[in-house]
């Protein structure tokens, strides 16, 4: 994707905030659990690009000390609407509003792609304590199953970096990965509404808005599976973890 059409469905998500935290779905226990690490004591967590705070909700609920950060204002205020003891600031993953050595994690979920991962990983560093970690989970449609390529290739699944690798930037190295496969109950509207909140989506015209829905309509209805009243949609989850680069993997 080109650097303008990068910036131009990232910023898709300034608004649009109450439709995303609905028809998103969130993280999966088991790798919540494997991107936070073994400590039973509360962590300073950052989630940053916390978007409506999906992940954030997950870390609370395992009560950590969680700030988001998100260039989103209307982000925000649905994470904030939800959960009142987050921490919120606007802001970015090129500039993160913290203080040196304050976090113990930084979380970032969906959204590494969206950021340049030079300066992002330099911040990271920045703000980690020492022993601190990057944690970094993406859910992927698991397009291995035949009517969910369909429907991948209905919504632009070139848009849709569903084999998302991810590139860190000078200062960090990935020192494991996790992979879950799990499935979201849903139903056809469910699906439909997934769709609307995507970028490719977001920065469409009208005309290829409702050529988009067409699309993904047919494939409702050309599968079994997606003919059911309750639609079991298949998704994979990948987790990374980081840490600053000392010399001792070389």
């Amino acid at each position: 994707m080109q650097i303008g059409r990068l910036q131009q469905h990232a910023e898709s998500f300034q608004h649009g905030a109450d439709g995303y935290d609905r028809h998103r779905p969130g993280y999966p226990e088991e790798s919540v659990r494997w991107l936070r690490g073994a400590p039973s004591t509360p962590q300073d967590v950052l989630d940053l690009g916390a978007g409506t705070g999906k992940l954030s909700a997950a870390m609370l609920a395992h009560g950590d000390r969680v700030t988001a950060v998100d260039p989103s204002a209307d982000m925000l205020r649905v994470a904030a609407e939800r959960m009142p003891e987050l921490t919120t600031i606007v802001g970015s993953g090129e500039h993160i509003p913290l203080p040196d050595a304050s976090v113990d994690l930084v979380t970032v979920a969906q959204a590494w792609h969206w950021m340049d991962e030079e300066l992002v990983t330099r911040e990271v560093v920045r703000v980690l304590r020492p022993g601190g970690r990057l944690g970094l989970i993406w859910n992927s449609r698991d397009a291995g199953v035949p009517w969910v390529a369909a429907l991948s290739t209905a919504m632009h699944a070139e848009l849709n970096a569903t084999a998302f690798v991810p590139t860190l930037g000078a200062g960090m190295t990935v020192v494991g990965r996790h992979v879950e496969r799990w499935t979201q109950c849903t139903d056809r509207a469910g699906i439909l509404n997934l769709a609307t909140t995507r970028s490719y989506y977001l920065v469409a015209g009208e005309a290829e808005r409702a050529a988009m829905l067409a699309r993904i309509e047919a494939v409702l209805d050309a599968h079994p599976e997606t003919r059911a009243e309750t639609i079991l949609l298949p998704y994979v989850t990948e987790g990374w973890l980081a840490v600053p680069w000392t010399g001792e993997f070389a």
